[in-house]
């Protein structure tokens, strides 16, 4: 069974900086990406950032410049490094599995989500 394992959410100021981390394991997918989402109380959940196992990433608008995303694969785990953080990045932040296909990575450039894992809560306080 695929597991993922999401990690160091906290509480922070604004300007501050969180690194979450996403293990997983037991998946044996070729064509995969590690997704984080985040769901604030009240809204939608959003995709903040992917990591494709080609390497190519995505970022949200909103988070260009000030988050980084990045994989140890020897670890298989992937590491969101968040930086000068604002109250509305407060949320829940999920991890999950997708996998793509080069047919579809135009219209689903992060792939399908195949299993999510638990959410580790992040609060920036003003």
């Amino acid at each position: 069974d695929v597991q993922l394992q999401a990690s160091g959410g906290g509480l922070v100021q604004a300007g501050g900086s969180l690194r979450l981390s996403c293990a997983a394991s037991g998946f044996a997918f070729d064509d995969y990406a590690i997704n984080w989402f985040r769901q604030a109380p009240g809204k939608e959940r959003e995709g903040v950032s992917c990591i494709r196992s080609d390497g190519s990433t995505y970022y949200l608008d909103s988070v260009k410049g000030r988050f980084t995303i990045s994989s140890d694969n020897a670890k298989n785990t992937v590491y969101l490094q968040m930086n000068n953080l604002r109250p509305e990045d407060s949320a829940v932040y999920y991890c999950a599995i997708a996998t793509w296909t080069k047919e579809t990575s135009h219209i689903m450039y992060c792939g399908q989500i195949r299993s999510w894992g638990q959410g580790t809560l992040v609060t920036v306080s003003s």
